[in-house]
């Protein structure tokens, strides 16, 4: 009378096993784990590389900006299976193998323009304190920033960037007055209608700061926008990751066109005949 007892117990207990997957699976998913979020991890290594860096004092170039400047320093697109970001690029011009383009990279994904100015706010006047270290006393910043308050943005939303682009110039002359901003165009995006009411407005009121009194003395435009696009003003698949940033092809154009631009901005006095200019096609 007890067999059949057994025997449904075992199917019950085989049953459970099958819910719960094979005895030696061990699955992230499947473990407590804090959530930390990309922005946190890289403001974190921002902090401590201005602690701890011994090269601060040789460094040439701080790139400033969002996701789109963070991603130089990825190598595997973590989002995207089977991208590649800018890393390699990175690595080949700008860690010291020459001297005069070593920079330190003080992006941070997601941020907008109040977050990159709180960040650089002096430490003492309650901000992130990123351009404190007194050693750090580059020759240029390599600035990107606006396209994250396209999102959800204060309206008008052409004016509200603009004018947070315009305090993070100011900030930046501030607090390193002899360094040189190369201010870059936003890339497109491959929404037609977010370049053609935003981006495209943006950077055509971004230039012309760029050559008006007094940011002329300091400032270089660098227009990065048609080396992204196609003869029909569309963004060129090849060269993006997703809907905003480059890939690491896409990071090698804009390698390309800023390099020799850093080259040709050191033969000549800040200011004088106005902003720069590169082709739109590598020749």
């Amino acid at each position: 009378m007890k067999r059949p007892f057994r025997l449904g117990m075992l199917a019950i207990l085989a049953s459970c096993a099958m819910l719960a997957g094979p005895a030696t699976a061990d699955f992230k998913a499947s473990r407590p784990e804090p959530r930390t979020e990309h922005w946190q991890l890289r403001q974190a290594a921002i902090g401590e590389a201005l602690r701890t860096r011994t090269d601060l004092a040789a460094v040439k170039l701080v790139f400033v900006g969002d996701s789109i400047t963070d991603f130089w320093l990825l190598a595997e697109d973590p989002w995207v299976k089977g991208q590649r970001l800018g890393r390699s690029v990175w690595n080949e011009s700008f860690s010291g193998s020459k001297p005069d383009d070593l920079a330190f990279n003080i992006g941070i994904s997601g941020d907008r323009t109040e977050h990159l100015l709180h960040r650089l706010l002096p430490a003492a006047q309650g901000g992130l304190g990123h351009l404190d270290a007194p050693s750090l006393n580059p020759d240029f910043f390599v600035l990107m920033i606006g396209i994250n308050n396209s999102w959800d943005p204060e309206e008008p939303v052409v004016d509200s960037i603009f004018e947070g682009v315009r305090a993070v110039l100011d900030a930046l002359h501030a607090r390193r007055p002899a360094a040189r901003i190369v201010l870059q165009s936003l890339l497109p995006t491959t929404e037609a209608d977010r370049n053609a009411q935003v981006v495209l407005p943006v950077n055509d009121r971004l230039e012309r700061l760029a050559r008006t009194a007094p940011f002329a003395r300091y400032t270089a435009w660098l227009d990065l926008y048609p080396a992204f696009v196609d003869t029909k003003g569309m963004a060129v698949p090849a060269l993006y990751a997703d809907d905003v940033h480059p890939n690491e092809s896409g990071y090698r154009v804009w390698r390309d066109r800023l390099v020799p631009f850093l080259q040709s901005l050191r033969s000549r006095q800040p200011g004088s005949s106005g902003p720069l200019r590169t082709p739109a096609r590598a020749p």
